[in-house]
Protein backbone atom coordinates (compact mmCIF):
# COMPACT_ATOMS: atom_id res chain seq x y z
CA UNK A 1 0.00 0.00 0.00
CA UNK A 2 1.33 3.32 -1.09
CA UNK A 3 2.26 5.38 2.25
CA UNK A 4 3.32 8.65 3.06
CA UNK A 5 6.74 8.76 1.29
CA UNK A 6 5.08 6.89 -1.50
CA UNK A 7 2.50 9.58 -1.90
CA UNK A 8 4.90 12.79 -1.63
CA UNK A 9 7.18 11.13 -4.17
CA UNK A 10 4.14 10.84 -6.21
CA UNK A 11 3.33 14.54 -6.05
CA UNK A 12 6.49 15.70 -6.94
CA UNK A 13 6.98 13.75 -9.68
CA UNK A 14 3.76 14.56 -11.61
CA UNK A 15 3.57 18.47 -10.01
CA UNK A 16 5.72 20.24 -12.62
CA UNK A 17 3.36 18.76 -15.35
CA UNK A 18 0.17 19.25 -14.65
CA UNK A 19 0.47 22.93 -12.11
CA UNK A 20 -0.91 25.37 -14.44
CA UNK A 21 -2.27 23.52 -17.30
CA UNK A 22 -5.95 23.63 -18.23
CA UNK A 23 -7.92 20.36 -18.64
CA UNK A 24 -8.84 19.42 -22.34
CA UNK A 25 -10.38 16.22 -21.54
CA UNK A 26 -11.26 13.53 -19.03
CA UNK A 27 -11.62 10.38 -19.77
CA UNK A 28 -13.32 7.63 -17.31
CA UNK A 29 -12.70 4.10 -18.15
CA UNK A 30 -13.75 2.49 -15.15
CA UNK A 31 -16.27 4.82 -12.99
CA UNK A 32 -16.35 1.65 -10.12
CA UNK A 33 -13.94 2.76 -7.39
CA UNK A 34 -13.95 2.30 -3.97
CA UNK A 35 -15.65 6.09 -4.25
CA UNK A 36 -17.59 6.04 -7.48
CA UNK A 37 -15.85 8.39 -9.68
CA UNK A 38 -18.28 12.05 -10.32
CA UNK A 39 -20.75 10.65 -13.14
CA UNK A 40 -20.09 15.17 -14.13
CA UNK A 41 -16.29 14.91 -13.56
CA UNK A 42 -15.61 15.58 -16.98
CA UNK A 43 -18.21 19.07 -17.15
CA UNK A 44 -16.51 20.06 -14.02
CA UNK A 45 -12.50 19.96 -14.88
CA UNK A 46 -12.57 20.82 -18.61
CA UNK A 47 -11.17 24.05 -19.09
CA UNK A 48 -10.35 24.21 -15.87
CA UNK A 49 -6.95 25.25 -15.01
CA UNK A 50 -4.85 23.15 -12.14
CA UNK A 51 -3.33 25.08 -9.47
CA UNK A 52 -0.57 23.84 -7.10
CA UNK A 53 -0.53 20.26 -5.71
CA UNK A 54 -0.53 19.84 -2.14
CA UNK A 55 -0.67 16.46 -0.18
CA UNK A 56 -2.25 15.69 3.29
CA UNK A 57 -1.14 12.82 4.66
CA UNK A 58 -1.56 10.32 2.00
CA UNK A 59 -4.43 12.13 0.19
CA UNK A 60 -3.40 14.46 -2.79
CA UNK A 61 -5.14 17.54 -3.22
CA UNK A 62 -5.37 19.01 -6.82
CA UNK A 63 -6.83 22.78 -6.51
CA UNK A 64 -9.07 23.95 -10.02
CA UNK A 65 -9.65 27.46 -11.09
CA UNK A 66 -13.60 28.50 -11.10
CA UNK A 67 -14.46 30.18 -14.62
CA UNK A 68 -16.91 30.65 -17.26
CA UNK A 69 -15.07 27.71 -19.31
CA UNK A 70 -15.89 25.17 -16.40
CA UNK A 71 -18.67 23.62 -16.89
CA UNK A 72 -22.95 25.37 -16.03
CA UNK A 73 -24.94 23.15 -13.02
CA UNK A 74 -28.69 22.29 -13.95
CA UNK A 75 -29.61 25.57 -12.69
CA UNK A 76 -27.66 27.01 -15.13
CA UNK A 77 -25.06 29.32 -12.82
CA UNK A 78 -21.55 28.75 -13.11
CA UNK A 79 -19.34 25.77 -11.31
CA UNK A 80 -17.33 27.34 -9.33
CA UNK A 81 -13.55 26.69 -8.34
CA UNK A 82 -13.13 22.91 -6.19
CA UNK A 83 -10.39 20.56 -5.38
CA UNK A 84 -10.04 16.99 -6.89
CA UNK A 85 -8.67 14.58 -4.13
CA UNK A 86 -6.91 11.77 -5.14
CA UNK A 87 -6.20 8.30 -2.93
CA UNK A 88 -3.73 5.80 -4.43
CA UNK A 89 -5.26 3.30 -2.22
CA UNK A 90 -3.87 -0.05 -1.93
CA UNK A 91 -2.22 -0.69 -5.87
CA UNK A 92 -3.10 2.89 -7.08
CA UNK A 93 -0.46 5.00 -9.09
CA UNK A 94 -0.52 8.65 -10.95
CA UNK A 95 1.77 9.19 -13.75
CA UNK A 96 2.28 11.00 -16.54
CA UNK A 97 1.92 9.74 -19.93
CA UNK A 98 2.36 11.50 -23.65
CA UNK A 99 -0.90 11.63 -26.08
CA UNK A 100 -0.84 9.17 -27.93
CA UNK A 101 0.40 6.58 -25.45
CA UNK A 102 -2.25 3.59 -25.25
CA UNK A 103 -3.40 2.72 -21.95
CA UNK A 104 -2.91 -0.17 -20.16
CA UNK A 105 -5.11 -2.75 -18.19
CA UNK A 106 -6.40 -1.18 -14.99
CA UNK A 107 -5.35 2.39 -16.72
CA UNK A 108 -9.14 3.41 -15.28
CA UNK A 109 -8.98 7.55 -15.77
CA UNK A 110 -7.26 9.92 -17.92
CA UNK A 111 -6.71 14.09 -17.35
CA UNK A 112 -5.88 15.80 -20.52
CA UNK A 113 -3.66 18.64 -20.53
CA UNK A 114 -3.08 21.43 -22.99
CA UNK A 115 0.76 20.68 -23.82
CA UNK A 116 0.35 17.19 -24.82
CA UNK A 117 0.77 15.40 -21.39
CA UNK A 118 -1.58 13.19 -19.58
CA UNK A 119 -2.33 12.76 -15.79
CA UNK A 120 -2.93 9.16 -15.83
CA UNK A 121 -4.41 6.94 -12.84
CA UNK A 122 -3.84 3.19 -12.85
CA UNK A 123 -5.37 0.41 -10.25
CA UNK A 124 -5.64 -2.78 -10.46
CA UNK A 125 -7.47 -2.96 -7.11
CA UNK A 126 -10.01 -0.03 -7.38
CA UNK A 127 -9.29 0.69 -3.81
CA UNK A 128 -8.39 3.75 -4.46
CA UNK A 129 -10.46 7.01 -5.55
CA UNK A 130 -10.65 10.94 -6.90
CA UNK A 131 -13.63 12.82 -5.48
CA UNK A 132 -14.25 16.48 -5.86
CA UNK A 133 -14.45 18.98 -3.15
CA UNK A 134 -16.57 22.20 -4.05
CA UNK A 135 -16.00 23.35 -0.33
CA UNK A 136 -12.35 23.75 1.78
CA UNK A 137 -11.12 20.80 2.20
CA UNK A 138 -10.03 21.22 5.77
CA UNK A 139 -14.02 20.76 6.07
CA UNK A 140 -14.15 16.98 4.34
CA UNK A 141 -14.47 14.66 7.44
CA UNK A 142 -11.95 12.35 5.90
CA UNK A 143 -8.86 15.17 6.24
CA UNK A 144 -10.53 17.39 9.39
CA UNK A 145 -9.99 15.06 11.60
CA UNK A 146 -6.26 14.15 10.91
CA UNK A 147 -2.89 15.14 13.38
CA UNK A 148 -0.37 16.96 11.99
CA UNK A 149 2.39 16.14 9.10
CA UNK A 150 5.23 14.21 10.94
CA UNK A 151 7.83 15.97 9.37
CA UNK A 152 6.28 19.26 10.63
CA UNK A 153 7.23 20.85 13.93
CA UNK A 154 3.87 19.78 15.34
CA UNK A 155 4.78 16.73 15.60
CA UNK A 156 7.54 15.58 18.09
CA UNK A 157 8.07 13.37 21.04
CA UNK A 158 6.15 15.67 23.50
CA UNK A 159 3.05 15.32 21.58
CA UNK A 160 3.29 11.32 21.30
CA UNK A 161 3.92 11.07 25.26
CA UNK A 162 0.95 13.49 26.39
CA UNK A 163 -1.55 11.91 23.73
CA UNK A 164 -0.31 8.03 25.02
CA UNK A 165 -0.77 8.75 28.96
CA UNK A 166 -2.82 6.13 30.17
CA UNK A 167 -2.90 4.00 26.62
CA UNK A 168 -2.93 0.44 26.54
CA UNK A 169 -2.69 -0.11 23.68
CA UNK A 170 0.73 -1.19 22.15
CA UNK A 171 3.40 1.31 20.91
CA UNK A 172 3.15 0.38 16.76
CA UNK A 173 -0.45 1.19 16.31
CA UNK A 174 -0.46 4.13 18.65
CA UNK A 175 2.04 5.56 15.96
CA UNK A 176 0.05 4.55 12.86
CA UNK A 177 -2.87 6.21 14.54
CA UNK A 178 -3.45 9.59 12.43
CA UNK A 179 -5.17 11.04 15.00
CA UNK A 180 -1.82 10.79 16.48
CA UNK A 181 0.17 11.62 13.30
CA UNK A 182 -0.53 11.07 9.85
CA UNK A 183 1.22 9.16 7.30
CA UNK A 184 3.24 6.94 9.39
CA UNK A 185 1.92 3.27 8.37
CA UNK A 186 3.16 0.12 8.32
CA UNK A 187 6.12 0.05 6.98
CA UNK A 188 7.83 3.36 8.49
CA UNK A 189 6.32 2.75 11.89
CA UNK A 190 8.44 -1.03 12.03
CA UNK A 191 11.57 0.98 10.78
CA UNK A 192 11.49 3.72 13.19
CA UNK A 193 10.77 1.51 15.86
CA UNK A 194 13.46 -0.38 15.35
CA UNK A 195 15.77 2.82 14.67
CA UNK A 196 14.45 3.96 18.16
CA UNK A 197 15.03 0.72 19.81
CA UNK A 198 11.00 0.58 20.91
CA UNK A 199 9.45 -2.99 21.37
CA UNK A 200 6.58 -2.80 18.91
CA UNK A 201 4.73 -4.55 21.34
CA UNK A 202 5.03 -2.11 24.28
CA UNK A 203 2.21 -0.49 25.59
CA UNK A 204 1.77 3.16 24.42
CA UNK A 205 1.64 4.50 28.09
CA UNK A 206 4.71 2.90 29.39
CA UNK A 207 7.25 4.43 27.78
CA UNK A 208 9.39 7.74 28.27
CA UNK A 209 9.27 11.26 27.21
CA UNK A 210 12.99 10.29 26.32
CA UNK A 211 12.16 7.58 24.17
CA UNK A 212 9.27 9.01 22.69
CA UNK A 213 11.85 11.80 21.69
CA UNK A 214 13.54 9.35 20.25
CA UNK A 215 10.90 7.77 18.22
CA UNK A 216 9.43 11.40 16.88
CA UNK A 217 12.93 11.98 15.66
CA UNK A 218 13.37 8.20 13.77
CA UNK A 219 10.09 8.49 12.60
CA UNK A 220 11.22 11.80 10.67
CA UNK A 221 14.74 10.26 9.81
CA UNK A 222 13.33 7.57 8.40
CA UNK A 223 10.64 9.03 6.42
CA UNK A 224 12.26 11.91 5.07
CA UNK A 225 14.97 8.78 3.92
CA UNK A 226 12.53 6.81 1.68
CA UNK A 227 11.49 10.00 -0.18
CA UNK A 228 14.76 10.54 -0.97
CA UNK A 229 14.79 7.19 -2.21
CA UNK A 230 11.49 7.56 -4.21
CA UNK A 231 9.79 5.55 -1.54
CA UNK A 232 9.15 2.00 -1.57
CA UNK A 233 7.81 -0.20 -4.35
CA UNK A 234 7.01 -3.77 -2.96
CA UNK A 235 4.64 -4.58 -5.66
CA UNK A 236 2.82 -2.10 -7.28
CA UNK A 237 3.92 1.11 -7.05
CA UNK A 238 5.77 3.76 -9.14
CA UNK A 239 6.19 7.29 -8.78
CA UNK A 240 5.13 10.32 -11.29
CA UNK A 241 7.65 9.38 -13.95
CA UNK A 242 7.08 5.65 -14.13
CA UNK A 243 10.09 5.03 -11.95
CA UNK A 244 9.76 2.11 -8.75
CA UNK A 245 11.00 3.70 -5.11
CA UNK A 246 14.33 2.22 -3.84
CA UNK A 247 13.99 2.34 -0.19
CA UNK A 248 13.20 -1.09 -0.29
CA UNK A 249 16.96 -2.12 0.05
CA UNK A 250 17.44 0.42 3.32
CA UNK A 251 14.91 -1.46 5.34
CA UNK A 252 16.39 -2.87 8.09
CA UNK A 253 13.31 -5.30 9.27
CA UNK A 254 10.25 -5.33 7.36
CA UNK A 255 9.69 -8.07 5.35
CA UNK A 256 12.49 -9.18 6.45
CA UNK A 257 11.72 -11.38 9.46
CA UNK A 258 13.68 -14.93 9.99
CA UNK A 259 16.78 -12.86 8.79
CA UNK A 260 19.39 -11.59 10.90
CA UNK A 261 19.09 -8.24 12.10
CA UNK A 262 21.61 -6.10 10.61
CA UNK A 263 22.65 -4.93 13.84
CA UNK A 264 23.42 -7.50 16.20
CA UNK A 265 22.73 -10.32 13.81
CA UNK A 266 19.47 -11.66 15.89
CA UNK A 267 16.86 -13.37 14.04
CA UNK A 268 14.41 -11.58 13.60
CA UNK A 269 10.81 -12.37 14.53
CA UNK A 270 7.00 -12.07 12.76
CA UNK A 271 4.47 -10.77 14.97
CA UNK A 272 0.74 -9.44 14.49
CA UNK A 273 -0.32 -5.93 15.96
CA UNK A 274 -3.60 -4.41 15.12
CA UNK A 275 -4.29 -7.32 12.52
CA UNK A 276 -1.01 -5.89 10.64
CA UNK A 277 2.19 -7.90 10.43
CA UNK A 278 5.38 -6.38 12.40
CA UNK A 279 9.06 -7.08 12.32
CA UNK A 280 10.98 -6.58 15.06
CA UNK A 281 14.80 -7.99 17.07
CA UNK A 282 14.52 -9.03 20.13
CA UNK A 283 17.15 -8.32 20.97
CA UNK A 284 17.66 -4.49 19.64
CA UNK A 285 14.19 -3.75 20.62
CA UNK A 286 13.00 -3.59 24.14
Amino acid sequence: MPELPEVETTRRGIAPHIEGREVSEVIVRQPRLRVPVPVDLGERLVGARIGTLSRRAKYLLMPLSSGDSVGADPAGDTLAGGTLLWHLGMSGSLRIVRVGELPRKHDHIDVVLDGGAILRYHDPRRFGFVDWLADSPERDPRLARLGPEPLSDAFDGERLFVLSRGRRVAVKPFLMDNAVVVGVGNIYASEALFMAGIDPRRAAGRISRERFDRLAAAAREVLAAAITQGGTTLRDFVGGTGEPGYFKQRLNVYGRHGQPCRRCGAELRLITLGQRASVYCSLCQT
